[in-house]
This record gives structure tokens, C-alpha cells and sequence, in this order.
């Protein structure tokens, strides 16, 4: 029955030109779905509507960001601090690549589980497995964009990898680097190509789309249907459970981008890049880390072939091996539903890649390395031995009738490098910012930004923070111009074309304390101060850790040497820093005559430092709890609608 839209003139007069829309009530109203399928069959849908939400944001942020090794990671800070709710786009693009491999990969092993790459549907599934390395490659090259100590050594890595193939593997490197080291032409490749392979997705999922559409969709009995009264249309009872889905997901997901934008990510891409630095334990994002460990698992040389072209061709074909599965699974029946010894191993490969997962996250030593083989051995085994065998062996249950038939009588388908030496765990502290509703404390952040002045700035940079941010933290706007007054600023150069020095203005990043990185070692015994403006991202468990390593200068044990001009802490890895005890008791006198003990500072100058990190944290907040609330009541109306909706089919 043509839609009531279809009889406006406008509309009849563009589709006769255009089918467009005749093609849109085709496959969206009239398309007939299986009345049986359950909540897994949403994350198709929700695939497609975080593709577009990863792409409007992408654009957005690309706007804004300089591909240059230069200027790549203080561009992404700028869109942070200083682009209207820019920290709001990035945070949704950046938890928008995790929810979208957690979705991926949930819809994936819903398809194991219930045959949906088997016969008619083979061009489906590969098309989707297609999808899948497409989003591998993006995401990879998305990781490298921020330029941080993470994204430069993961590019350095993963890159190298392709030198262990036989004859071009050095060719591959140095045309991926663009020359014989990461460097701006590499960043320049991965930004273009990041930019590119969104589009290259449309296309994958428009033929994955269109293969779905000449069969149909699967469902949880995997039985083919038999008549009309197997199946409904698409709208509205599925576009109503999707859009109750998708209110679902969207609380979720904002919880996580409004009150732990960070969960997923790694402290130490808060670092800017250095080549000069390796981090101690340099691990991909959550999603590669079953790979990561695969690639990690062949620790020897079989014959001629080495270790490491033996790990990368595990890594690429534990992704490979998928486009084949359904070849390799002869049974008639797909749903493992009604194939008891299936089902058994299907949840057996699950917790393997859970396992992988683990065994990526930690160095490969001891324990890890062992479990890490076992695990790879047996991924390779389910499908290359495993599958087949079981697909022959097994005695699959009685299969109904038809869809109908179970849905009718009730009993339908249900929903369902060397690591560093270990530091002593920082103490955890009740800081007013913590929670769905914390807040900064402005004293705090006042007299955060005295000690600051005072104690720190002699050595360390803030140079994310401009003097005019202070405002944010209750100074009046007299009072910065005061406080930026104070300082020199270099400028110029003049029309004599010399530079100049002149007093600092609101609008003038804070002034580091050294002219450059040499004079900044030179003055510190040869090490260099780290930038204070992201330090309680850049750390795990910032905010603690910082706190407990001022806290924590005390003697050294008698047991332990110590090097030349280092000092004993007991929250720093290792134990030595080159840096003293940087606050003592009254070290300062605060201007509003509160005690300055050690603890106090130590307390008023994270604080500080955690609002130089996150100046939009209390925004953010207040965003969430209306973002969230709005999605919850909206979640609740679309379930109600689609109970009416359904509540005709019962």
C-alpha cells in the first residue's frame, strides 16, 4: 500500500524522473523481514548510524586540524580548548571508534552464531568481513592523527611490520613512511587516506546492504521463509525496535563521552610525540588487541621462515580466515541454536578472543607469552579444524517448520619494550571535581594557580593555557590583566626586524620557563621538564599519581643506591627522579591565609593542573546529566511505542 507521502505531487513528479523515492518505500516499508528477529539483529542499524555520526564529526574535526609533526598534536589541543564545543566532537569521534568495533564485532559473532554466512548469504558475509578491514585501516590511521607518544610509536611498529616480507618489505616501509622514518609525509599519507576510507566504507556498506536485500535477513531459527505469514514489514516494527535500540546505545554512549571520555584511551598519547622516547609498554587500541597478540605469539623461527614474518602472517590471517568461513562450515542447519556441539565451541572461540585481548594488553613475558600461543593455536584451530569437523559429526536438533510456527504459540525467540619497575599504587583522594556532578573547588584552583606560579613554573611549561583562561577560574578580568602584565613576553620581530620584549597581555599563552628544550636540560642536569598542561591526563590515574609523587619525596631505604643528583620518591617508577622536593611547609603564603602544609599544596596545585587539562570538565558535566536524562526519556518513549506497535503481531 503506497505511503501517504507518495501522493504529493512534488513527490510523484521527482519520481518519475528519479525512483528515488519508490526505491525508498520499497526497501524501507515494504521490505519483508522475518517477524522473529531479536534485539542482536539492531546492530546492523546501529553500524550504519555511527558510520554517519564517525563521519559528520570527522569532517568537523578536519577542519580544524594541521597535518603537520609540527603543529599536529597542539591543533588537536586547540580544538579541545579553544573551537566551539570542540572538545564535545572530538570526544564523540574518538569513543565513536570504539562503539563502533564494539558494535562490528557483536554483529559479527552474532552472524557465527547463527549461520548468517551461510548459502545464499556468502557475498553478505564477505562483504562484511570487507567492512571490517576497511574500519581496521581507518582506525589505524585515525590513531596516528593526534601525534602523541602512543600514535607515533604504534605507526613506528605496525609499519615496520611489513619490512619482515620476503624481497619488498623495505619498499612497503619506505613508501607507507614516505621516506626512511615516521615522519610529516607519513602523517600526510595517513590523514588523506583516514579522510578517504570512510567513503570507501559507504560504498562496502551500500553492496553489503544490496546483497542483504536479495535474500533477506537471517533470523535466530535460521529457516528460510515459507509464506507471508512468516514475515512483516520493515516499518514501522522494526524501525521502532531499531529506534528503541538506538536510544539505548545513546545513553551509553554519552555516559562515556560525558563523564569518561578517557576510558578507552591511553595516558600517554596526552604526551606530545618524541622518537627519542619510547614508552616502556607500547600497546594499540582495545580493539587491535587480539591481533596484537596473535602477532606476538610466534616467538621462533620455523626452518628459514623468522618469528617475525611468522607473526605477521598470523596477525593478517586471523582477519583472512574469516572471509572463508562459510565455506568451511558444510552443515545444513545454521543457527547454532539447534547445534548443540556448534554452540559449545562458538562460546569457547568467544572467550579465546577475550583471552587474546588480555594477553595483548600485558608485556610479552612470562605467563602471557605461553597463554597468548595456546590461545592463537586454538583461534586457528576452531575454524580451520574445528568447524568443519563438527559441521560433519554433528547431529543438529529438529528445525521448525517454519518462523511462524514457534512465534505463533508463544515461544518465540528471545532478545539476548621492557616495562618500567613498578610504582606503589597512589593512594585514591575524594578531589570535589569526581563524580556525575563534581565541581572544582575556585579556591583551590586560585591558590592551585599561586603554587603553580610560585614553585613550578620556574621549571615547567604550561604552554596549552592562555592568561585569559584564568577567568574560568574565578579571577576577575582586572586581575589577569594584572597577573599577564607581570610577565615579559618576547615579540616582534619590530620594524627594525629585532625582537622585543613586552609586558604580557590576557590574550598570550602562559611563557615557558626556557627559551628551548636544550636550555631547559641544561638547567635540570640533563632532564627535561615535562609540559604541566596535560600531566594529569598523560599519567595513569593522573590526578592521584600526581598528588601521591609530591607527596611521596621521603629517605631512601638503606638497601638502595642511589644515582648522582637523584632523589628517592616513593610513587615515581623506579624510585629515583631528578627532580627534588619540590614543595616544603610554607612554601608559600596563600593569599587567603589558608595553611600551606605540603598536603595543602600538593592538593591546590593538582587541582589546578587538572583544570589546565580539562577546562571544559564542569561543562561537560552539566552537558551529560541533560544529554543523558533527554536520552533516557526518549529511550522510554520509543519502547512504548514500539510495544504498541508490536502488541498487534501478539
Amino acid at each position: 500500500m503506497p505511503q501517504p507521502w507518495m501522493q504529493n505531487k512534488l513527490v510523484q513528479w521527482i519520481d518519475y524522473r528519479l525512483p528515488m523515492f519508490t526505491l525508498m518505500e520499497k526497501e524501507l516499508y515494504e521490505y519483508p523481514t522475518p517477524r522473529n528477529l531479536n534485539y542482536w539483529w539492531n546492530y546492523g542499524s546501529l553500524a550504519g548510524i555511527v558510520l554517519v555520526i564517525m563521519m559528520v564529526t570527522g569532517i568537523v574535526l578536519a577542519m580544524h586540524y594541521t597535518p603537520h609533526v609540527d603543529y599536529a598534536f597542539t591543533s588537536v589541543e586547540r580544538i579541545m580548548r579553544d573551537v566551539n564545543y570542540g572538545w564535545l566532537i572530538r570526544y564523540v569521534h574518538m569513543n565513536g571508534g570504539s562503539a563502533f568495533f564494539m558494535i562490528v564485532y557483536i554483529h559479527i559473532f552474532r552472524g557465527l552464531y547463527y549461520g548468517s554466512y551461510k548459502a545464499p548469504r556468502e557475498l553478505l558475509w564477505v562483504f562484511g568481513i570487507m567492512i571490517l578491514v576497511a574500519m581496521m585501516m581507518s582506525a589505524f590511521m585515525g590513531y596516528v592523527l593526534p601525534w602523541g607518544q602512543m600514535s607515533y610509536w604504534a605507526a613506528t611498529v605496525i609499519t615496520n611490520l611489513f619490512s619482515a616480507v620476503p624481497l619488498i618489505g623495505d619498499w612497503i616501509v619506505t613508501l607507507l613512511w614516505g621516506g626512511f622514518t615516521v615522519d610529516n609525509p607519513t602523517l600526510n599519507r595517513f590523514y588523506s587516506l583516514h579522510y578517504l576510507m570512510p567513503f570507501v566504507i559507504i560504498g562496502l556498506v551500500v553492496l553489503h546492504l544490496a546483497a542483504l536485500h536479495q535474500h533477506g535477513s537471517n533470523n535466530p531459527l535460521g529457516i528460510d521463509a515459507k509464506g507471508p505469514q512468516d514475515k512483516i514489514p520493515f516499518h514501522p516494527y522494526y524501525t521502532y525496535k531499531d529506534m528503541f535500540g538506538l536510544g539505548v546505545f545513546l545513553v551509553i554512549f554519552a555516559g562515556f563521552v560525558f563523564f569518561g571520555p578517557n576510558f578507552f584511551g591511553e595516558p600517554e598519547n596526552y604526551i606530545p610525540a618524541n622518537p627519542l622516547s619510547t614508552p616502556a609498554h607500547i600497546v594499540p587500541e582495545w580493539y587491535f588487541l587480539p591481533y596484537y597478540a596473535i602477532l606476538r605469539a610466534a616467538t621462533f623461527d620455523i626452518w628459514f621462515i623468522p618469528a617475525k614474518l611468522i607473526g605477521v602472517v598470523l596477525m593478517f590471517g586471523s582477519v583472512l580466515i574469516l572471509f572463508v568461513v562459510p565455506w568451511l562450515d558444510r552443515s545444513p542447519v545454521r543457527s547454532a541454536r539447534y547445534r548443540p556441539i556448534h554452540r559449545q565451541f562458538f562460546w569457547l572461540l568467544f572467550v579465546d578472543c577475550l583471552v587474546l585481548g588480555w594477553v595483548g594488553a600485558n608485556a610479552p613475558e612470562g605467563m602471557f607469552v605461553i597463554i597468548g600461543q595456546i590461545a592463537t593455536a586454538y583461534y586457528f584451530l576452531h575454524f580451520i579444524v574445528v568447524i568443519p569437523l563438527v559441521s560433519l559429526i554433528e547431529k543438529p536438533k529438529p528445525v521448525p517448520a517454519s518462523i511462524s510456527e514457534p512465534v505463533l504459540k508463544g515461544g518465540g525467540p528471545q532478545s539476548a619494550a621492557a616495562p618500567a619497575a613498578e610504582a606503589p599504587h597512589a593512594p585514591s583522594i575524594n578531589w570535589s571535581f569526581d563524580g556525575l556532578f563534581g565541581t572544582f573547588d575556585r579556591g583551590a584552583l586560585q591558590r592551585g594557580f599561586q603554587v603553580y606560579t610560585e614553585v613550578c613554573a620556574g621549571c615547567h611549561s604550561l604552554n596549552l593555557l592562555s592568561y585569559r583562561n584564568l577567568q574560568a577560574i574565578g579571577f576577575s578580568e582586572d586581575q589577569v590583566k594584572k597577573i599577564a602584565a607581570e610577565i615579559e613576553v618576547t615579540d616582534g620581530p619590530n620594524e627594525e626586524g629585532e625582537m622585543f620584549e613586552r609586558p604580557g597581555r590576557p590574550s598570550d599563552r602562559f611563557v615557558s620557563p626556557f627559551p628551548n628544550e636544550n636550555a631547559a636540560r641544561d638547567a635540570n642536569g640533563g632532564a627535561m621538564p615535562p609540559d604541566l598542561s596535560l600531566i594529569t591526563k598523560a599519567r595513569k590515574d593522573g590526578t592521584n599519581y600526581l598528588h601521591a609523587l609530591l607527596t611521596g619525596f621521603v629517605d631512601p631505604p638503606a638497601d638502595k643506591e642511589m644515582g648522582e643528583d637523584m632523589t628517592y620518591n616513593t610513587y615515581f617508577p623506579g624510585g629515583q627522579i631528578a627532580m627534588a622536593a619540590p614543595l616544603s611547609e610554607d612554601a608559600v603564603e596563600y593569599a587567603d591565609k589558608t595553611k600551606a602544609s605540603v598536603a595543602q599544596m600538593a592538593t591546590d596545585v593538582t587541582t589546578f593542573l587538572a583544570w589546565a587539562a580539562e577546562p571544559e570538565l564542569e561543562e561537560r558535566k552539566r552537558m551529560g546529566v541533560k544529554v543523558v536524562l533527554f536520552l533516557i526519556i526518549l529511550t522510554a518513549l520509543f519502547y512504548a511505542i514500539k510495544r504498541k506497535v508490536w502488541a498487534d503481531l501478539h
